[in-house]
């Protein structure tokens, strides 16, 4: 599924065949997940093939690894250039990229002053995560992280299994996604997403401080703002969530995902009068006619 006998992925500085790329079994992060990575796609777009939000993403890939002390020599418009690369010699337009910083060999604790990391970055052919049609989804009984407890706003290997858990849980009882709560009981956000409630013609979407903040989050926002929508970042209830008018998960993967129900409890309003239809809607053809002018693949 994720490559085929001639995909080309990219390992420490080398353009390689998937089926050669290797690590060492002793590394930090296949022991204890230390370790970062993004989720990023491209499109094919009228202004040719263009990776969306690119300089956001790894941006967010180097803070992270800065986050957790991970070292590394790259520069975001390395990163950039070296995705693209990856697209032209895998011959990929509309595509997933995941590039990886993990650790070297190292079975301690501690990042020592001796540590590297490794970079490795593959894409390919993926659809929608979660599929075009609206989604039900299941309150999970695992909750989100304490920020106490470790860098919430790093996208962090080790992190995620508590994604797959609450995924996992969901999917075991028909459910097609999971959504967390915090600590204290708010809402959180999705397995892998987040998350925004629709009620009386505004939009809320839970604040900084418990979640990963996305960067499709933060395009569903900036596209809001251009038509004139209310967006108010605010913890709220599972009350309030049963109570929206609709709800939508945002992310890489999943794009714009509609919410069809919570734990079984349909949303009434009828959906092609939501702001959550017009957002799906128009997030698609925002990433179709999407232009970053110092990069592209004609």
């Amino acid at each position: 599924m994720y490559h085929k006998e001639n995909s080309i992925v990219y390992l420490n500085g080398k353009f390689v065949k998937a089926s050669e790329a290797t690590c060492s079994l002793y590394s930090q992060t296949v022991h204890y997940g230390m370790g970062v990575f993004e989720g990023i796609r491209s499109y094919d777009t009228r202004n040719g093939t263009k990776i969306f939000k690119a300089r956001e993403h790894f941006e967010r890939l180097l803070h992270s690894a800065h986050l957790m002390g991970i070292p590394h020599s790259y520069t975001v418009d390395e990163l950039i250039q070296l995705s693209y690369s990856l697209l032209e010699k895998n011959n990929l337009e509309d595509a997933y990229i995941r590039p990886l910083l993990y650790m070297d060999e190292n079975m301690s604790l501690q990042v020592k002053k001796t540590s590297s990391s490794n970079l490795f970055m593959a894409a390919w052919q993926w659809d929608k995560y979660l599929g075009d049609k609206r989604i039900n989804v299941y309150i999970s009984s695992y909750v989100r992280p304490s920020p106490k407890s470790f860098c919430i706003e790093a996208k962090t290997c080790g992190n995620y299994v508590n994604s797959i858990l609450a995924s996992t849980e969901a999917r075991n009882a028909g459910y097609d996604e999971a959504i967390l709560l915090d600590q204290n009981g708010n809402v959180a956000e999705g397995a892998a997403s987040n998350l925004f409630i629709e009620k009386d013609g505004k939009l809320y979407t839970p604040p900084r401080g418990n979640i990963l903040p996305g960067i499709t989050r933060g395009a569903v926002i900036e596209m809001a703002k251009e038509k004139d929508i209310e967006v108010i970042e605010k913890l709220f209830s599972t009350d309030e969530l049963y109570a929206a008018d609709a709800a939508f998960l945002t992310g890489t993967a999943v794009e714009v995902a509609a919410i069809k129900s919570v734990n079984k409890i349909p949303y009434k309003k009828e959906f092609h009068h939501t702001i959550t239809f017009e957002m799906e809607k128009d997030f698609k053809n925002f990433v179709r006619n999407y232009h970053d002018p110092a990069y592209t693949i004609i």
